[in-house]
């Protein structure tokens, strides 16, 4: 009609609030939130030292239930992105978030330290994927005992869990631990093998206990490798992977009454080198590339695992 004007009326909901488009979008995971709120601390966009916005104001903007908000903050604390995500009040942007555990400015930090708290993340998700390459798994039976006690504690409850687990095989000529002056003797590696099929039995019972108190569908499988892997590696949900190196040092350790010196490793104290899936092209191509390869070697060279002295 001539003369006439249209007036476009913005719904409250819909409205742009700190330049943010409101309108309807699909209910996002914790892993999507957390990906999106990462990106925005490492653009600056949330600045160190600020606080958050409030989880009920998140939840808004998301489109999703405050537990899920919460389960975001969570992974981003253990990054060390966040502080004070589980008091009451906004968590805080850490004062040096550069130094998360993932990320192109992430420093490496020990075994024993690094992954756990990765481990315990990793859990909160509903389906749970970890592959683990490493030596004796000690490491990750480690670690394991922290998400273990957050879902008998109730806090949280994974619906499925996959466990895979790459470890040398018994029959193998393994490089190491091996004797200083006798490379032939038998001793470090018995020693080895014996410490290796405990640690696969008490990971496996720990693991498959999940499914009579808890109701959990987990599923944990090892194969063994042909040779003595120099690394460890971790690939957690597909979403990152932890790398570290296994360093030789000559010590001395009593085996059969005996003092002997060594070659070995000491796997809990590796660097952990972080790479996760969407913190830039050089970590998102690692942790493909390395899901590829553990896939492969799962897939070819590997074998059943024998759990025999």
């Amino acid at each position: 009609m001539a003369g006439s004007c249209s007036v476009l009326v913005v719904e409250p909901e819909h409205a742009v609030a700190d330049g943010r488009d409101r309108s309807p979008q699909p209910p996002r995971s914790h892993r999507e939130v957390a990906d999106e709120l990462r990106s925005r601390i490492r653009s600056g966009e949330l600045r160190a030292g600020r606080r958050m916005p409030t989880q009920a104001e998140l939840a808004d903007e998301f489109g999703v239930e405050r537990g899920t908000v919460r389960r975001a903050l969570r992974i981003l604390q253990s990054e060390r992105l966040l502080v004070n995500a589980s008091k009451g009040s906004p968590a805080t942007v850490a004062s040096r978030p550069e130094r998360a555990l993932t990320g192109p400015h992430s420093r490496p930090q020990s075994t024993m330290v690094a992954l756990a708290p990765r481990i315990t993340a990793a859990f909160e998700a509903p389906h749970v994927e970890i592959d683990a390459l490493c030596l004796t798994s000690v490491s990750l039976t480690l670690a394991m005992g922290e998400p273990l006690r957050e879902i008998h504690a109730e806090r949280i409850k994974p619906a499925k869990v996959d466990v895979r687990v790459l470890l040398p095989g018994r029959d193998i000529d393994l490089a190491f631990p091996a004797l200083v002056d006798d490379m032939a003797d038998d001793r470090p590696r018995r020693r080895w093998l014996a410490h290796r099929n405990a640690q696969v039995r008490v990971l496996r019972h720990n693991l498959l206990a999940l499914r009579a108190t808890h109701g959990i569908d987990v599923r944990v499988s090892f194969r063994a490798l042909p040779f003595t892997p120099p690394v460890k590696l971790y690939l957690l949900n597909g979403a990152e992977a932890l790398f570290a190196y296994y360093t030789l040092a000559r010590r001395g350790e009593e085996i059969d009454h005996e003092y002997l010196e060594l070659y070995d490793a000491q796997g809990t104290q590796s660097m952990l080198f972080p790479f996760g899936r969407g913190a830039g092209p050089r970590d998102t191509a690692f942790v493909e590339q390395s899901r590829l390869w553990f896939d492969a070697l799962w897939g070819t060279i590997s074998s059943e695992l024998t759990i025999t002295n």
